[in-house]
């Protein structure tokens, strides 16, 4: 039996994405963003819990990525995760992130809830697809 690693994803940028390139120049574009979950406190109120999750764009995607979004900016994500382990200074790091397979742009530029740019959003849509004709 396969297994499913899939995650899909709303939220609003909590940061600028900062773009970078790999030693052989691929580019690679982390984001981090918040999604809530609304929950219901013991006197019957429902608050809105922040959860934080950091993602990894590659390729051009992630040039897009980092050329058209900003903080506060809506977005939605279609990837899988992935757990990584590092040595750090106090002993041994983990995490498990997000791999986007796609970024889609929400809302507008200037933060309005519209549709997003055209341009914007065929961008981010088939950056890293080849076109057939």
């Amino acid at each position: 039996m396969n297994n499913i690693n899939r995650v899909v994803l709303t939220g609003n940028l909590t940061t600028d994405p900062e773009l970078r390139a790999t030693a052989s120049g691929t580019a690679v574009c982390s984001l981090r963003i918040a999604c809530n979950t609304r929950r219901k406190t013991s006197d019957g109120q429902w608050v809105d819990k922040p959860n934080y999750f950091t993602v990894t764009v590659w390729g051009g995607q992630g040039e897009s990525v980092a050329r058209y979004l900003a903080k506060g900016r809506p977005v939605a994500i279609d990837g899988r995760l992935e757990w990584r382990e590092w040595d750090a200074t106090d002993g041994k790091r983990q995490a498990v992130e997000i791999i986007a397979d796609s970024v889609q742009f929400l809302g507008s530029a200037n933060g309005s809830s519209g549709d997003a740019e055209p341009e914007t959003e065929a961008v981010a849509a088939g950056a890293d697809q080849d076109i057939p004709f």
